[in-house]
């Protein structure tokens, strides 16, 4: 473990680093790297006792806040505990998985291999070791997991309980017992009524969308980056959707489609770049590589996402029909639209073909457990399907269920200091 610090108004954080196991059953092979930021608030900086909780970040493949201000769930947070933000194995500082480090690995298969390392089981082993190191094997920490982060502590909680004092879940309790093809007929059903309520508050943007995918069919498109813009991937804007400020995002974008270029009416350098920036498979793959990942147990995907797909036409392209977003779904295209996943796609067909993939819950130890949690639920959630976190409460003894439409999946980001207050309230027994 290596250690650095530095100051922010209000904060001091800690850099670590901790060298552990690839793969957590092979202890003596091949090491990671997994990086944490410690943060504290000044006041409390010298304080041995204070508590810790450990944040898991949502994604997957995604890492830990990189905090610049006292603000937000985490300026809550430190009122009462010492934070560890940890990026997640092949995120942020940790050893990360890239198309270039992939590279490196070899032929698909030894990828594919590789990236079977990196789910939620090896995160929490990860977070396990890195408990012991910093804190002792006989003290608990505290757990938050935010969003596919609470999928992480629900295999926690289902596996090794005995490391967690409290578990704190937003818009992150998973299915369990729940097939693949069910999460994405649900999420799909989610998306068609994001769409309605997107076109409803943006009607031109209809005819706007159609105009888009309509150049888009005639001519190839190529984007400042590298790769094309298909239809498809325009469709894919829709995956912010369920956040707060996600129609906007997508309407000001559209605002921005086109200028009158040397060959007429054509699309903007300005919305070409914004694309983009919205779309990040390329620079964050784990997500595109392993999301269906996050729900199998025991089985292959098979492209889930592009199978059931199959079954909502609404969401075809055709003359005269009405253009409608995907949401978050990853389908086998992306590996040849996304220039920067193109090196990636046979690992992604052998991960789609995968079905060895170990269980992720242990019910019996889930339902057996004594670890005070509570869990906001976000009523319409377009990622994580209510009913299934219903279903998935019931395995938790005495868990407490925050469920509202006040909200939406990112309301830790949107509200987070409030969000936070009322959930630390329920676990404590104030609300």
């Amino acid at each position: 473990m290596r250690k650095s610090t530095h100051r922010l108004p209000g904060l001091v954080l800690s850099n670590h680093e901790f060298i552990v196991p690839l793969d957590h059953k092979k202890p003596n092979a091949e090491k990671i790297t997994i990086f944490a930021r410690e943060v504290v608030s000044i006041e409390h900086e010298s304080k041995a006792d204070l508590p810790w909780l450990v944040f898991f970040q949502g994604g997957p493949g995604f890492p830990s806040p990189r905090p610049d201000s006292k603000t937000g769930w985490l300026k809550r947070a430190l009122k009462e505990y010492r934070v560890l933000l940890l990026d997640q194995r092949g995120t942020g500082l940790s050893t990360p998985v890239t198309f270039q480090t992939l590279a490196k690995i070899g032929s698909p298969q030894k990828q594919a291999d590789y990236l079977k390392n990196f789910r939620a089981d090896a995160i929490v082993a990860d977070a396990e070791l890195i408990r012991r190191e910093i804190i002792g094997a006989g003290t608990r920490w505290s757990g938050l997991g935010q969003s596919y982060g609470g999928f992480c502590l629900t295999h926690y909680l289902s596996t090794a309980p005995e490391g967690l004092k409290e578990a704190i879940i937003t818009g992150g309790l998973p299915p369990i017992g729940v097939s693949i093809d069910a999460v994405y007929r649900a999420t799909y059903g989610r998306v068609l009524e994001k769409n309605r309520r997107y076109f409803a508050r943006y009607p031109a943007d209809g005819p706007l969308a159609a105009e888009i995918v309509e150049c888009l069919t005639r001519t190839d498109v190529p984007l400042p980056g590298g790769g094309t813009l298909t239809s498809k991937r325009f469709q894919e804007l829709g995956l912010g959707f369920g956040f707060t400020d996600g129609f906007e995002a997508v309407h000001y974008l559209l605002e921005h489609a086109f200028v009158d270029g040397n060959s007429g009416r054509e699309l903007s350098f300005t919305f070409l770049r914004g694309v983009e920036n919205a779309l990040n498979f390329e620079t964050n793959p784990i997500y595109a590589l392993l999301h269906e990942a996050c729900y199998l147990e025991e089985q292959a995907s098979h492209w889930a996402a592009q199978r059931i797909r199959a079954e909502f036409p609404e969401f075809d392209l055709a003359p005269g029909k009405p253009v409608l977003f995907t949401g978050e779904m990853i389908y086998p295209w992306m590996f040849d639209d996304y220039a920067y996943l193109r090196p990636l796609k046979q690992a992604a067909q052998i991960l789609a073909e995968f079905e060895g993939w170990p269980r992720l819950y242990t019910l019996r130890t889930l339902e057996s457990g004594s670890v005070p949690t509570v869990a906001a639920v976000y009523y319409e959630d377009m990622y994580v399907e209510t009913a299934f976190s219903e279903q998935t409460a019931a395995h938790i003894p005495g868990i407490r269920l925050w469920v509202t439409n006040e909200y939406e999946h990112n309301a830790l980001r949107a509200d987070g200091e409030q969000v936070l207050d009322k959930l630390l309230a329920m676990l404590h027994g104030e609300r």
